[in-house]
C-alpha cells in the first residue's frame, strides 16, 4: 500500500485543560483535485493518555477516493491513537448523528466559495458538554444553533489537550499535492479570495465560549514552501481570525 504525505497549516495550543473550540470556516471546493488526494479544513482535539494522543475532529474536505465525485463534504474523524489510521464519518463506532440533525458526516454542503466573487461559509463548534461529558457538535450559522451530534466523552481521555485548527492536504508520496483553501497564498486577506478560520472562540468547563485573548497559540506550517497562513490576529468585525491556504504541486 502507497504512504501518504500528510501536511498542516494549523494554528494550535499548548497542551493543557481545553474545552472546544467554534469558529467559521470558509467553505472552498477542489474540482480538479485527483482520487489520490484530499484537502480540507477541521477543528481538531487531540486528547492525551499518557504517551499517546487520539484524535476527534470536525470539518469539511474533498475526498474523490472517499465518496467518488469532488462535493465539498461536512465530515467527522476519530483516532485511538495518532500514528494509527482513524475513522470517517460512520465508517466504525464514533461520533454519533442527531437525529434529524441539519448537517449529517458525508453530507454535501454548498455553494462553496467563488475566488474574488463570493465568500461562503460555515459556523461549527465542537466542544465538551459540562454534563454529560460527550463532546458535542453544533452549526450557528442558521436561523438557530443546530445540534448535529456528538463523540462520546470515552474517545477524547485525559485532561491534557491541544486545539487545532487547521487546514490539511494528503495525497501519495512522491506525487504532488492538491491546492488547500482557496488555491492562493494568502497573501490578500480578503474573504473571497483567501481561506480563514474566523470570529474563533475557545469554550471553558462550564461550556461558555469566549474570546482567546490569553490563550497562547502556537503556529505550525509543515512545508512553508508549498502552503502557508497569516498571524493569527484579531479584525474589527472578524474577531480572531487568521488565514491559510496555497496552490497544487506541492513535491515530497
Amino acid at each position: 500500500m502507497d504512504s501518504e504525505t500528510d501536511l498542516y497549516a494549523m494554528w494550535h495550543t499548548e497542551p493543557g485543560k481545553f474545552y472546544g473550540l467554534r469558529a467559521e470556516m470558509s467553505i472552498w471546493g477542489s474540482p480538479n483535485q485527483e482520487n489520490s488526494q484530499e484537502s480540507g479544513s477541521a477543528i481538531q482535539i487531540y486528547c492525551q493518555e499518557g504517551e499517546h494522543y487520539s484524535l476527534i475532529e470536525v470539518g469539511f474536505h474533498v475526498s474523490p477516493s472517499l465518496y467518488h465525485n469532488r462535493d465539498v463534504r461536512f465530515f467527522t474523524y476519530t483516532t485511538r491513537d495518532t500514528k494509527s489510521a482513524g475513522c470517517y464519518n460512520l465508517q466504525c463506532p464514533g461520533f454519533v448523528p442527531a437525529r434529524g440533525a441539519a448537517l449529517v458526516p458525508g453530507q454535501a454542503i454548498s455553494p462553496p466559495s467563488i475566488y474574488g466573487q463570493a465568500d461562503h461559509y460555515a459556523r461549527l463548534s465542537l466542544n465538551k458538554d459540562p454534563n454529560s461529558g460527550d463532546w458535542v457538535v453544533y452549526r450557528h450559522d442558521l436561523d438557530r444553533p443546530s445540534f448535529l451530534g456528538h463523540f462520546p466523552g470515552q474517545l477524547c481521555p485525559g485532561e491534557s489537550r491541544i486545539q487545532a485548527l487547521t487546514g490539511f492536504v494528503n495525497y501519495l508520496n512522491n506525487t504532488h499535492g492538491p491546492p488547500m483553501g482557496s488555491g492562493q497564498f494568502p497573501d490578500d486577506e480578503d474573504d473571497k479570495r483567501s481561506a480563514y478560520f474566523k470570529h474563533i472562540k475557545i469554550y471553558d468547563a462550564n461550556g461558555h465560549a469566549r474570546d482567546p485573548i490569553t490563550t497562547h497559540m502556537i503556529k505550525l506550517v509543515d512545508r512553508p514552501d508549498c502552503y502557508k497562513e497569516t498571524d493569527f490576529t484579531v479584525k474589527i468585525n472578524r474577531g480572531y481570525i487568521f488565514y491559510y491556504g496555497g496552490p497544487n504541486g506541492c513535491i515530497g
